[in-house]
């Protein structure tokens, strides 16, 4: 029996893309209208799959086949739409918004953005108010295919498998103040709490900072600091005592014994910190030590 040859054929498949209602998609610009540019797959020849940038967010200078990259969400008639304005929150995110308005149905939040952010009255953890934030996650309702909020945020959340490690840099965001301490989420993934008395700046619900893993348990909780750890903290800490110090004609009237509120007070780090940052100001003979206090050398 004669053997046939294998012959390899190439078939190019079409991949198109989808857009990604809630979040950033770069687009390549099609085609030019009276009421805006319409972006999208250049392979995808079904119009109705290009959404709008209407010509209030349209750049002075274009070309066609230029890409952009825009927010795409659902304007009044559930029709996608996109923007170049970067809005306070996006799909599967958590952030702190203010109601609108309210009506029958639930709360309107405002998330940068000319449709306001619905949230159903049984998505809220409790009963909002007009002009009051919340802190609300943003997702995709399977049965209505639209974006809407939720302010029960704890199902959104899960640290049953932390893939962090101690020590590492990560995004916080306030959630809500108790008197343990600060609660955060991390990297919008994670909840997490820094201690009360390890926090040493105002902080309020809603701030977004830079944190550090402390520690992370057995049962999954995690503690942060709002301040780098061990003695990477060491040199911004040594350069605030050097400020207050200038700011203070060379002096202040801080030493080892000071009571830890004061430290805390005057300079927002703990005590432990501060011992090491004036032994390492010390040893690089910036400052003196005398019982009254720290001196600046000149």
């Amino acid at each position: 029996m004669e053997l046939l040859p294998f012959v390899f054929v190439n078939l190019q498949i079409k991949k198109h893309i989808m857009l990604a209602i809630g979040e950033f998609n770069t687009l390549e610009i099609l085609r030019d209208t009276q009421v805006g540019i319409f972006l999208g797959d250049p392979q995808e020849e079904d119009r109705e799959k290009h959404v709008l940038l209407p010509n209030k967010y349209v750049p002075k200078s274009f070309e066609l086949g230029d890409t952009m990259t825009v927010f795409v969400y659902l304007d009044h008639e559930e029709r996608p739409v996109a923007t170049t304005i970067n809005p306070y929150i996006k799909l599967n995110e958590f952030a702190h918004l203010k109601v609108n308005y309210i009506n029958k149905f639930g709360a309107f939040m405002d998330w940068g953005l000319e449709k306001d952010l619905f949230v159903p009255f049984k998505e809220q953890a409790r009963p909002m108010e007009v002009n009051k934030r919340y802190l609300v996650y943003m997702y995709m309702d399977d049965k209505t295919n639209r974006l809407v909020g939720s302010s029960k945020t704890q199902q959104f959340l899960n640290n049953d498998e932390v893939l962090l490690e101690e020590g590492e840099e990560v995004d916080l965001l306030i959630s809500h103040i108790t008197e343990a301490g600060v609660n955060v989420i991390i990297n919008q993934q994670y909840k997490g709490l820094a201690y009360k008395n390890e926090v040493y700046e105002e902080v309020k619900p809603g701030k977004k900072m830079v944190g550090y893993i402390k520690q992370i348990r057995p049962d999954g909780k995690v503690d942060v600091s709002l301040r780098k750890l061990g003695y990477e903290a060491v040199e911004p800490s040594s350069q605030k005592i050097l400020d207050e110090l200038k700011a203070n004609r060379g002096f202040l009237g801080l030493n080892d014994k000071s009571h830890p509120e004061d430290i805390k007070t005057v300079l927002q780090m703990s005590k432990k910190v501060f011992k090491k940052a004036v032994g390492s100001l010390y040893r690089e003979k910036q400052i003196r030590l005398e019982e009254d206090g720290i001196y600046l050398v000149d």
